[in-house]
């Protein structure tokens, strides 16, 4: 049996807010910050190994604020979508929406204020990248109904969430050339990979609802699917670097985040729901560490 770990918990700042506010706060998943860190981070990388972390740290500022709102937005489209799911799951029944504690007009309303902070920082973006940035809306529209109809629902996640490396690199470099599409491409595989991992909090009741996931689609070879994600995205993120410098220094500086990542393979249990959910959350530091290491094959010394 896995353990349970439920996924609305009003603690920390958000217990300190009114009731009412606090049940919008929790259906924007504001009381998880891990989820807007993984959509941060990409575009940071993005920024980060096009050379811009010194001179555009104002656009830093912006695509944590977006990644922020447009997570918010993700979770509340999510939700509307998933109420009725949410609420044959475990660790999902307490979601505002699925308890009936938000109605669903109410959600509407809040998803479009978030989405109103998005544009906003939409056009802090010169044309190119506010191009990228609008090509996202059909694919994220699209994300929740993905785990009826496919058994990875997690890869459509990783184009999702790892659109931002997109953004980040055309923003800063001007035009979208090979270096960020290979760091796109390793990204979506990262994010394969820890998705997995989370994934494996809710297997039992994802089969008896008839949600599909990877962890469900693997099933013994949980392990071995992580390990070739994580594998597949260091590759890819190494050539995008090697494109952008041709040094031993890129193996070196991605050494971190590669053991990293096989820490979480090889201290994975896959009956331990709240040990899963912390190699998860584990990949914060991951993105930190990878963020060094566009940092440092990036910047013009």
């Amino acid at each position: 049996m896995t353990d349970i770990v439920p996924d609305s918990q009003h603690r920390g700042l958000l217990s300190l807010l009114p009731p009412r506010l606090r049940v919008f706060a929790s259906l924007a998943r504001f009381d998880r910050p891990i989820g807007w860190w993984l959509l941060f981070w990409p575009g940071a990388w993005g920024v980060a190994l096009a050379g811009g972390t010194v001179q555009r740290w104002p656009l830093m500022l912006w695509l944590l604020l977006g990644s922020v709102a447009m997570r918010g937005a993700g979770c509340v489209y999510n939700d509307i979508v998933d109420r009725d799911l949410d609420a044959s799951v475990a660790r999902t029944r307490d979601r505002p929406l699925a308890s009936g504690a938000v109605s669903a007009k109410s959600a509407w309303i809040w998803l479009l204020a978030l989405c109103l902070v998005g544009l906003v920082v939409l056009l802090q973006l010169h044309l190119p990248a506010a191009v990228v940035s609008v090509a996202a809306i059909a694919p994220v529209a699209a994300y929740p109904f993905m785990k009826r109809i496919t058994w990875w629902p997690q890869a459509w996640l990783g184009l999702v969430f790892s659109w931002a490396a997109l953004v980040g690199w055309t923003e800063t470099w001007g035009s979208l050339t090979w270096p960020g599409i290979t760091l796109y491409a390793g990204t979506i595989f990262w994010v394969i990979g820890y998705d997995t991992i989370y994934a494996l909090q809710d297997r039992e009741d994802d089969a008896l609802v008839g949600i599909r996931s990877s962890a469900l689609a693997l099933g013994r070879h949980v392990r071995a699917g992580v390990t070739f994600c994580y594998a597949l995205a260091v590759a890819l993120w190494a050539a995008a670097l090697w494109q952008v410098r041709a040094d031993p220094l890129v193996l070196a500086a991605l050494a971190p985040v590669a053991l990293h990542l096989g820490w979480q393979v090889a201290t994975l249990r896959e009956g331990d729901g709240a040990g899963a959910l912390h190699r998860f959350r584990s990949n914060r530091a991951a993105g930190l560490l990878m963020f060094l290491a566009c940092l440092v094959v990036g910047t013009r010394i």
